[in-house]
């Protein structure tokens, strides 16, 4: 592997960290340990979302900025008494990218390693063999004999399951690959965005969020954003990258490396047009690359936020990413720093009354 940078580390932290929907304290506190020396105040909500809170040289209009902390995974509902797990998937996964992949379970005596197995080919019909195995009659092996001795290991009902994939710089070093992208790069855009932000001049309080439970119901953008009543927001996350083979303009525009993406409408929003033209306008006077695209079957935080007391003009910026929802995804690091420039520099040129026209003008 190419030695890491200090941006690298970052990563490889964040997307090490074991965080399936409902147990995100794993990436919270590597959130909370790179983004406290940028924040004046780092506190969580209720729910355990993070909120740092960085003040501008006045008082002015609350941005948020936000992104989940929490990915894709699986949890045990029960042990057999041969000693097999069976699960709940938690957030969306498609099977075909599931069976015989590594799992590690997160017990409380320590982590335990398993592989997603299922009745082998060998024995199954011409019929049944042509058909994906449904999740249903999948199962994870620990290795154990027995219910008994899977509980020996500290497995219960109720542990996380989490993808195990190593983070991985491919050989054109601009290209990334981990687990859970989705959405530990947004976490660290946001807190990138903090960093760059310190002991620059703007009238603005700016929050970075860490939310909780995004692919199950966008719960911890809500109360987050309750706490808050922010002015305006971004929510950072990945979006689908179009450049794979088979894949039409039609059905995904969007090319890895050629900025992040200002999602126009997905399932959970249209996004605020006076925000979007002042955000693509700052983005064409400096240069800064982006391409527009839609999702019409998925959706962001921004999606809870927008609706939040009085409503909330809000935006997703995104990540073009190839194969998320499954063990191993793909983006490009260039995408990911113009993310971070753009968002500083809308912040940078915002105050009471710029907010105001973009809301109301």
């Amino acid at each position: 592997m190419a030695k890491l940078d200090e941006t690298l580390t970052m990563l490889k932290d964040l997307t090490d960290a074991k965080g399936v929907s409902g147990n995100e304290r794993e990436p919270r506190e590597v959130m909370r340990r790179y983004i406290t020396p940028y924040a004046d105040e780092v506190t969580t909500d209720g729910l355990g979302s993070l909120v740092a809170k960085k003040v501008g040289s006045a008082d002015g209009p609350k941005i948020m900025v936000a992104a989940h902390l929490d990915e894709i995974g699986f949890m045990v509902t029960n042990i057999d008494d041969k000693g097999f797990l069976k699960f709940q998937t938690i957030g969306g996964w498609w099977s075909q990218v599931m069976l015989a992949q590594r799992v590690t379970v997160v017990t409380s005596k320590g982590d335990v390693t398993g592989v997603i197995g299922s009745k082998p080919p060998h024995i199954l019909s011409p019929e049944a063999r042509k058909k994906p195995v449904e999740i249903k009659d999948m199962f994870i092996d620990i290795g154990a004999s027995s219910r008994e001795e899977a509980m020996e290991f500290g497995v219960r009902p109720g542990d996380q399951v989490v993808p195990y994939f190593e983070f991985t710089v491919m050989n054109n070093e601009k290209m990334l690959m981990a687990k859970a992208w989705d959405n530990r790069i947004g976490c660290a855009i946001a807190i990138d965005v903090l960093r760059q932000l310190k002991g620059e001049e703007h009238p603005n309080t700016v929050y970075s969020v860490g939310t909780i439970q995004e692919e199950i119901g966008l719960r911890g953008a809500k109360t987050s954003a309750q706490l808050i009543q922010p002015d305006l927001s971004f929510a950072v996350d990945v979006g689908i990258a179009g450049d794979t083979p088979g894949i039409t303009e039609k059905e995904a525009l969007s090319k890895m490396g050629k900025g992040p993406q200002i999602i126009l409408y997905d399932a959970s929003m249209v996004s605020h047009k006076g925000l979007r033209d002042y955000v693509t306008n700052v983005a064409d006077e400096l240069e800064i690359p982006y391409q527009f695209d839609f999702v019409p079957g998925g959706g962001t935080d921004a999606g809870a936020i927008h609706v939040t007391f009085k409503g909330v003009p809000s935006l997703a910026i995104t990540i073009a990413t190839r194969y998320i929802h499954s063990h191993a995804a793909i983006l490009h690091r260039d995408d990911y720093e113009n993310a971070v420039k753009l968002i500083v520099a809308v912040i940078k040129r915002l105050d009471r009354e710029t907010v105001d026209q973009i809301t109301f003008g």
